[in-house]
């Protein structure tokens, strides 16, 4: 306990050391939301990597979809790292940072206002984020608050806002490169700390070949094997379509969810877009992967512990039982991995969500003529707000953590992925082009909610992004489109002139 107590104090005390040393450098709206646009590629790679994987994945997701799934469910890690990490970086990096600047855009919702010149369009969606990034924080505060459990027998609501409490208030200090720097040092963390739980668990069970074994020796539940043994141990697993549900939503995803893309708004510069595609991949292959990796033996550690009074497994519940024999620094270890994972992820969740309101919804709709001064103190009372009610939904969540992962990515990344994606390749796309995709996403996902027609969230999410993709430019074809000169003034920022070196690029006239 002690070794345990002195690991949390250290982590809680360079936390808010770093929120009062950023401060200064959080003097205004800019710096605040975006560090002034000049964060480097290594905070803001780990600030990307670290606000997609919380103990959502850790805790839920990597102990419900490693049971159903097996080892097979390392694709969903992989597909995070090749899909949501480097075509991410790769496709939409350096043209949301190019178009954002140049639009003056600091958050998704203004950056649909400014490109499809749409004051509505810009409220919609701060009202859309508003409302679907609540369930997400309270999904981050349930996976931390199990581990907790299991490791200190504090009770959950304690957990819950203690946490709450000590991530509101470094953001409030120092802002985005207050949760920049803390994401890197978390980042690091969260390497070396999956790295030994993976070793340390698989070696319980007699190392990697025997526990493998073990697990091949284990009946498929699903009805497509028909219970065959080696089903958990194959390559795509027992439900290889459901898994590629997963797979979709959890990777593609990011490319439609506001906290994410907003990395790209901050970064410096080509050489920090670069470096940063390479660095972002690599956590996500080692984070993510090992993740899913490890939650794939999951079953090899069946026990009454991990059923309710219905004989149904509890998911979350996983996870944590594997990890209970560990020894005490290893718990400790594991306990500052998720809690970096989920205060960094947090973070992002509650700047996110309290910069779009502030600017997107409040600024110049209800509160007009806001100074600078007023602006931030606004938005640290509402980041405030978001924490409070996030911590409301956490203290009576749902039955597990994926149902309200699965809700809110599926409503943000069906409603944005496709026309912020178009918006910034394809001139043609519509006002009703975006209109149709914001209710095509959240109307999915809702209506899925209550009448249950797919099987679940994460089927529900994948859904929707893929139709918002079809929906998008079949609706701007046959819908009126903005005027030629304003389009042009909007991409003209990819026709500006920029000098290279050869190295980088040779010039066409050079002759042989």
């Amino acid at each position: 306990m002690v070794i345990k107590l002195i690991l949390l104090f250290f982590f809680f005390g360079t936390m808010i050391v770093i929120g009062v040393y950023c401060r200064r450098h959080s003097t205004n709206v800019q710096s605040f939301v975006l560090g002034s646009r000049n964060v480097g590629p290594w905070l803001t790679a780990f600030a990307y990597g670290t606000s997609y994987f919380s103990a959502v994945v850790f805790v839920g997701y990597a102990g419900q979809f490693g049971w159903k799934y097996g080892v097979a469910s390392t694709w969903i890690g992989l597909g995070n790292a090749l899909i949501g990490s480097l075509l991410a970086w790769v496709v939409l990096g350096r043209r949301t940072r190019i178009m954002s600047n140049h639009l003056s855009a600091t958050t998704m919702p203004d950056f649909f206002g400014k490109r499809f010149l749409s004051k509505p369009l810009k409220i919609a969606a701060s009202a859309i984020v508003f409302v679907f990034l609540v369930p997400y924080t309270a999904s981050v505060y349930t996976g931390l608050s199990r581990l907790f459990g299991m490791a200190f027998d504090v009770p959950y609501s304690v957990c819950v806002i203690v946490m709450a409490v000590l991530t509101g208030a470094y953001v409030i200090l120092g802002g985005y490169m207050a949760t920049a720097i803390n994401d890197f040092i978390q980042g690091l963390i969260m390497l070396v700390g999956i790295a030994l739980v993976i070793a340390a668990v698989l070696n319980g069970k007699g190392g990697f070949t025997q526990a493998l074994f073990e697990l091949a020796k284990i009946p498929s539940e699903s009805a497509a094997t028909l219970g065959q043994q080696g089903a958990y141990t194959s390559f795509f697993g027992p439900d290889p379509v459901n898994l590629l549900g997963v797979v979709v939503l959890t990777s593609l995803g990011t490319w439609g969810l506001p906290q994410m893309v907003h990395k790209f708004y901050a970064i410096k510069d080509e050489r920090s877009i670069k470096t940063g595609t390479i660095i972002s991949t690599i956590f996500a292959v080692v984070i993510s992967g090992g993740c899913y990796f490890l939650g794939g033996f999951g079953r090899l550690f069946d026990s009454p512990v991990l059923y309710d009074a219905n004989g149904a497994v509890v998911y979350d519940s996983i996870v944590p039982y594997m990890l209970s024999s560990l020894s005490d620094l290893l718990i400790g270890i594991v306990i500052i991995l998720v809690l970096s994972a989920s205060m960094s992820t947090l973070s992002s969740l509650v700047l996110t969500s309290s910069s779009t309101l502030t600017l997107d919804f409040l600024k110049d709709n209800i509160l007009k003529n806001l100074n600078e001064k007023r602006l931030l103190i606004l938005m640290r009372l509402l980041i405030v707000f978001f924490i409070v009610l996030s911590v409301v939904l956490a203290l009576n969540p749902p039955t597990f953590i994926a149902q309200l992962m699965g809700i809110s990515w599926g409503a943000l990344a069906g409603a944005f992925l496709a026309p912020f994606l178009y918006g910034l390749y394809w001139k043609g796309v519509t006002r009703a082009a975006v209109w149709a995709s914001f209710l095509t996403g959240t109307g999915i996902t809702v209506t899925n909610m209550f009448w249950g027609y797919l099987s679940s969230p994460i089927n529900a999410g994948a859904v929707a992004m893929l139709a918002g993709l079809v929906v998008v430019p079949l609706v701007s074809l046959i819908s009126p489109k903005l005027s030629r000169q304003e389009t042009e003034t909007i991409f003209s920022c990819y026709d500006e002139s920029v000098t290279v070196k050869k190295k980088i690029a040779l010039p066409g006239d050079e002759k042989a």
